[in-house]
């Protein structure tokens, strides 16, 4: 068992892989998938297309025919480590195939990567398909190979990411998603709540909503309604809700329509949980990110959202040393920490990205300056999560299994993100369980990210 977090990044390497039984002569391809749950969706996408025609998934590079990394490329850091990833696969096994965000600089990668078959951007599939087809041609068998209802996955069997929309309105001057994915498209909620409905028929007990502004899903369909399902969040969280999932929401924007979601989570309905990036809090700071400078009347959306929902938790993430920031919008940021009161929160130090407006603004932060705030940051929003911890010792919760080896249980509360948040830990009595059980622990220790806790 391990504690959280690690460092809070969304951009570290995943290689897991299902492994299934290979008929001779059967074409084999690895997967490496980097990046945020939104890639891992286009992984796991591009891979269940691949095993439709005919191809194994391997679990190791060795015995791959070919393999594919899928990048991320939204910081300069993200961009070393799938380069490095590259040069891992190309070590390992000679044919590699490029994707996902940084794919969207194809110089960039053949500049580092001579050797590469090929390199697609971000949702570009067909184009993976193609450059797998021409390094490993299929060799499909209708009467043998079966592909899982809810198709293949990457997550372990009892949760899924869900991706409702593609892209983003959003002009923040520090990101460039909107250049490499484009503007927001949504799926029709019809499509989205029968992907639901086949990942509850396989055994999915969680669902965590992805996409990169999930409050504004349905804004270009014009909220459409078409075979019963209306395209708004509201609605697609009720109608999700319906199915007898934990319904997890990841990537809401602040929007005054939010707080209709609240009694849905009062209700139990979903998950009393949102991730909100609000990102800074000094109104000069978030201008200069072009984005909502409202950080005061947030925190009375915060209040009224908590006296509706008790229970609900926040969980946000913060950029510090943005350029401009001054010692005294820092410090702005942590007094308004201390009142919001998160329960889980991330932060970046700011990084130049390559095509983003930020790197021509004036007065960048010293690198040393910038790591000083962010231990500050990180040790006032320590010290909240541990009181918050605290609190909930003797307290009897409702938590999924992830895992379970020699030492233990590791399991979430209502209050945990896979990956991201928290973990509770059950070291006695808990031979019996199995990854997805759902059972009634009593917490009876706490520390800064994680709890302990009986059965």
């Amino acid at each position: 068992m391990t504690l959280n977090p690690p460092d809070l990044r969304p951009d570290r390497a995943r290689t897991l892989l299902p492994e299934a039984p290979l008929r001779p002569g059967q074409p084999r391809i690895g997967m490496v998938s980097l990046g945020c749950p939104k890639a891992l969706v286009d992984s796991e996408r591009i891979l269940t297309r691949l095993r439709a025609e005919g191809y194994a998934i391997s679990p190791d590079y060795e015995g791959a025919d070919a393999v594919i990394v899928n990048t991320c490329g939204f910081l300069d850091s993200a961009k070393a480590e799938s380069l490095e990833a590259i040069g891992e696969a190309i070590a390992a096994n000679g044919k590699v195939i490029v994707t996902g965000c940084l794919g969207a600089e194809p110089d960039y990668i053949t500049g580092a990567h001579p050797s590469v078959l090929a390199v697609t951007g971000p949702q570009q599939y067909e184009q993976v398909l193609d450059a797998v087809h021409a390094s490993v041609p299929p060799q499909p068998d209708p009467f043998v190979d079966l592909l899982p209802a809810s198709g293949v996955r990457l997550t372990p069997r009892h949760y899924a990411y869900l991706k409702i929309s593609e892209g983003c309105n959003h002009a923040c001057k520090f990101c460039i998603i909107p250049d490499m994915r484009g503007k927001l498209v949504s799926r029709p909620a019809h499509a989205v709540v029968r992907e639901a409905e086949r990942l509850a028929e396989a055994g999915v007990r969680e669902l965590l909503v992805i996409s990169q502004d999930t409050s504004a899903y349905g804004l270009d369909l014009r909220h459409a309604e078409e075979r019963g399902h209306r395209a708004h969040i509201t609605d697609l969280a009720r109608d999700l809700g319906s199915l007898g999932m934990w319904i997890r929401l990841h990537y809401v924007y602040p929007y005054p329509h939010v707080r209709q979601l609240i009694p849905l989570m009062a209700e139990g309905l979903v998950l009393p949980y949102l991730d909100i990036p609000f990102q800074h809090a000094h109104p000069d700071t978030l201008r200069r990110m072009a984005r909502p400078a409202a950080a005061v009347r947030t925190l009375d959306e915060i209040a009224a959202w908590r006296g509706i929902c008790p229970d609900l938790t926040l969980r946000s993430t913060f950029i510090v040393g943005y350029p401009g920031e001054t010692e005294a919008e820092f410090q702005t940021l942590l007094d308004w920490l201390d009142e919001a009161q998160l329960d889980r929160v991330g932060c970046f130090q700011y990084e130049d990205v390559k095509g983003a407006r930020a790197n021509l603004l004036p007065d960048h932060v010293a690198p040393e300056v910038k790591q000083d705030r962010w231990d500050r940051f990180m040790a006032k929003a320590q010290a909240i999560s541990a009181g918050k911890l605290a609190a909930r010792v003797g307290r009897r919760e409702t938590v999924m299994v992830d895992s379970v080896d020699e030492a233990g249980a590791t399991c979430r509360t209502k209050a945990d993100a896979p990956e991201v948040d928290g973990n509770l830990f059950i070291d006695e009595g808990f031979e019996a369980l199995n990854a997805g059980d759902m059972v009634e622990v009593t917490v009876d220790e706490a520390g800064e990210y994680d709890l302990w806790g009986r059965l």
